[in-house]
């Protein structure tokens, strides 16, 4: 076998060269006898004439030929007649005249149409099914070349800002305390077990002990948690990390990585440097740490508003230290019955006991709340909020992270509804990137009467915070950032603790874990740092994330080449399955199934 040009190659400069083509056999059109073949490999599509009548084995041959197909073609390449010419292809001004035709693999006729309108019509779980199919269509094939591309400019660009690629294990030592893991068993260790690394973030800390100073690595992460369309069982992590940073270094160092990448695979060029907004500020304003800016409908604080208000509900809730918040969806008085019962749903399941809201409609507030409300305090409502004619004005009376969250979900469906009726364009290539800052280090857990970290435990806090960290914990600020794109997380970072004695602090004193644990869990990481820890810092991306939007899809499935459904399952290969009682008995373990 020898191609001597790919199928999307041939030009008038090529007429009469006699050339071979291989690929698969998109379309077969028969024109009175004479057969076209549109030829298809990687690169794109030619078109191939037969002429059966003037070769007998060539006729036989065809008989048996089936759409995607494996051939071989030798021919001659011509112009195509006047008035054949198909512009949308680069190879559409020619034509080859085949001489010869060699049949590699003859075809089953596929489950689902493979080109990209088809094939969107298709069930996903039948996609996956016949993966390999389903990869062969153009989008596919195009998300799979954009990936590589991203990959590409992301190691460009840091080998050219002088960081080396180090490979970190796969198999790593549980840390429960962080999401849930898969557990490897050792068959040389009985009873004991590896985990598959979430992160390589404690090994990239080591690599700034081990005076690497600059370390990147595209790398292979696993949790055991419930899938999404923006979250795999495996994913693919850009994962960096540097010594003697600050945080301004990080924000300067990304924003042109990601410069890179936008530039690199869409020809676009972002601008820098990103915005900031610290995390309260994001909270208050958006009702979410990762706001998609592309649009308003900002969060408005009315506490003040119902302090001594009539509305027992309200003022309550401001007496008992809890926040009014509301959202003027602008031009959303026409929503239907069935869309307030909707919104109200999505805010029952953030924990809102109902859902208060107000109609500006003809000239009228509508709400069995109205009567509650003082001529004062709707005026003032309207200065605050802007409220007009075709307004729809929505209520959260909670503490304030739930109050900011309850809103900051309505805000997001406000806006979905709003795109469905044309008063709203959210164009997926309205770039608005973002740094969020400032969070807190320490979350707590209601549940365990203890704080957690909120990013993880070797983030360091701002400087002028440490001395809150055992008397206000939650007040303190941690040096965490995360890169936010249209509403979509695209990675975090921090600079870490490289102190032992601080870190021991973090670990002992703040998140109250056992002195033997921390020693258990983390001993070797704590002797690493009395051996001269640089400050360092670093931050990690979620390349699936990033391709999907670059891609204006919506799921990260649809740039993994091979991705778990949303129960964890691969429907091609048909796993996860059943192991042998031998496979178990070497791994000393024994299976005990649910009732």
């Amino acid at each position: 076998m020898k191609r001597t040009h790919h199928c999307a190659q041939l030009s008038l400069s090529d007429l009469d060269a006699t050339v071979s083509l291989i690929g698969w056999v998109d379309t077969i059109r028969d024109q009175g006898g004479i057969l076209f073949i549109d030829l298809r490999d990687r690169k794109g599509v030619t078109q191939i004439k037969l002429e059966p009548r003037d070769n007998t084995e060539l006729a036989g041959q065809l008989q048996q030929l089936r759409p995607e197909s494996v051939v071989e073609i030798g021919g001659r390449v011509v112009r195509r007649p006047a008035g054949t010419e198909n512009p949308a292809l680069p190879t559409g001004q020619v034509e080859v005249v085949a001489t010869t035709l060699v049949i590699h693999n003859l075809s089953e006729t596929p489950p689902f149409p493979l080109d990209d309108a088809g094939g969107d019509k298709v069930n996903e779980d039948l996609r996956l099914t016949y993966r390999y199919l389903d990869l062969r269509r153009p989008k596919m094939r195009q998300n799979l070349l954009l990936r590589h591309r991203a990959t590409k400019a992301i190691r460009d660009y840091f080998d050219a800002q002088d960081f080396i690629e180090v490979e970190t294990p796969a198999l790593f030592k549980s840390t429960p305390e962080g999401a849930r893991e898969y557990l490897v068993p050792s068959r040389i260790h009985p009873g004991e077990f590896y985990a598959l690394s979430q992160s390589p973030q404690q090994f990239k800390q080591i690599l700034m002990v081990a005076g690497v100073e600059r370390y990147f690595q595209i790398a292979r992460c696993f949790r055991d948690e419930d899938l999404r369309a923006d979250r795999q069982m495996e994913f693919t992590q850009v994962d960096v990390e540097a010594s003697f940073v600050t945080r301004e270094d990080i924000y300067t160092l990304f924003e042109g990585m990601l410069k890179k990448i936008w530039h690199d695979v869409l020809g676009t060029d972002i601008a820098t440097p990103f915005p900031r907004m610290a995390f309260v500020e994001a909270m208050n304003r958006y009702g979410v740490d990762k706001p998609d800016l592309r649009f308003g409908l900002e969060l408005v604080d009315c506490s003040d508003i119902f302090r001594n208000s009539a509305f027992k509900v309200f003022q309550a809730t401001v007496a008992g230290g809890g926040v009014i918040k509301a959202l003027n969806a602008k031009g959303l008085a026409d929503l239907t019955q069935g869309e307030i019962k909707s919104m109200e749903e999505v805010a029952k399941s953030l924990g809102a006991k109902g859902l208060a809201f107000i109609k500006i409609e003809g000239g009228e507030w509508k709400s069995p709340i109205v009567k509650f409300f003082s001529e004062a305090e709707r005026a003032e409502m309207t200065r605050k909020l802007g409220i007009e004619e075709g307004d729809m004005i929505f209520f959260a009376a909670a503490p304030w992270e739930k109050a900011c969250a309850i809103l900051g979900r309505l805000r997001l469906e406000s806006a979905q509804l709003l795109q469905k009726r044309g008063k709203l364009d959210l164009r997926a290539d309205d770039w608005k990137f973002l740094w969020v800052i400032d969070f807190p280090l320490m979350t707590h857990d209601e549940a365990e009467d203890r704080y957690v970290a909120t990013h993880h435990p070797f983030t360091a806090p701002v400087p002028e915070d440490v001395a809150l960290l055992e008397s206000n914990p939650k007040a303190v600020r941690g040096q965490h950032y995360d890169v936010v794109l249209n509403g979509m997380e695209l990675g975090g970072g921090s600079i870490r603790i490289h102190q032992p004695a601080l870190q021991k602090k973090v670990f002992e004193d703040v998140l109250k874990i056992p002195r033997d644990v921390v020693e258990s869990r983390f001993g070797y990481m704590l002797k690493a740092f009395t051996y001269g820890a640089p400050p360092h810092g670093g931050i990690a991306f979620g390349l699936d994330r990033i391709v999907a939007l670059l891609c204006g899809t919506t799921s990260i499935r649809d740039v993994i080449a091979f991705p778990k459904t949303q129960k964890g399952q691969d429907l091609m290969a048909q796993s996860p399955t059943p192991v042998t009682a031998r496979q178990l008995k070497d791994l000393h373990i024994a299976v005990v199934k649910p009732e």
